[in-house]
């Protein structure tokens, strides 16, 4: 489609950077890519460590979470994109069923376009919203997500950060640095990488461990645990615990995982 529908729900702008919060220099990291890496962690093993990390995060006063869900929409992930938003209506509509959690859709693609969404309590409008967005060539614009990911917390509480993409195309201490300032916050953010790509997978990797939350790789062969891992994730930051153990009660195999490790 030639423009996004409903511009009504989105700022119609780029995202604008506020002043910076400044963070420790403690925050500064030394992600640069580098050749020679170890061999990739396996896709199994991802997933348990995500699990881990994510079972040891506080949760939320329950009913009163709000998500920001961040995605690359650039043409890269084009001949994935129809499957990623079935997944991504799932979690919408699982976490619809709890009530009190608010999720902000924020998107990039194209020339420096970045948008971001109202905060949604209805998931059918958030699905509805998410089936607006097409893919467009572009570069990668994270720095621009984390930056709407401070700017909604210095208004209000945000519970976690999700974000989906498959590369990376900027500078990696720039974004850690942003990673940092949102660290402040106490903002965890959960990245989910598609494909393989390592320079994203070490800076995914590293924001992961500044914000204390956590990464997870997936392809077409893990859609079902990616599905499972998001709606818990979702569940978990609305509801908490208990509405976490609901939905394992109701067979959803990424609850299971996670309420095990929480034992």
């Amino acid at each position: 489609m030639a423009q996004l529908k409903g511009q009504g729900n989105y700022s119609g702008r780029d995202m604008a950077d506020k002043p910076p919060v400044h963070a420790p220099d403690t925050m500064k990291t030394a992600a640069k890519a580098a050749e020679g890496q170890a061999p990739a962690v396996s896709s199994e093993n991802d997933i348990s460590a995500f699990l881990q990390q994510a079972a040891a995060m506080p949760g939320p006063a329950q009913g009163g979470g709000k998500l920001i869900f961040a995605l690359d929409a650039t043409m890269s992930r084009q001949p994935t994109w129809d499957q990623a938003c079935h997944i991504q209506a799932e979690m919408f509509n699982e976490a619809g069923k709890i009530s009190g959690l608010s999720i902000k859709l924020v998107y990039f693609r194209g020339f420096s376009e970045c948008r971001a969404s109202k905060w949604f309590s209805n998931p059918a409008e958030l699905s509805k919203a998410m089936s607006r967005i097409d893919c467009r060539g572009g570069r990668t614009q994270i720095r621009k997500v984390l930056t709407a990911a401070i700017n909604a917390s210095r208004d209000e509480k945000v519970s976690a950060v999700v974000y989906v993409g498959d590369c990376m195309e900027e500078d990696v201490d720039e974004l850690c640095h942003r990673a940092g300032e949102l660290a402040l916050f106490g903002v965890p953010v959960f990245l989910f990488q598609e494909g393989r790509e390592p320079v994203a997978e070490q800076a995914f990797r590293e924001i992961a461990r500044i914000t204390k939350g956590a990464f997870c790789r997936f392809d077409a062969g893990a859609a079902q645990q990616l599905a499972d891992l998001l709606k818990a994730v979702a569940i978990f930051a609305s509801g908490g615990r208990q509405a976490l153990t609901a939905l394992e009660k109701s067979g959803n195999a990424g609850a299971r995982l996670l309420i095990q490790q929480m034992k």
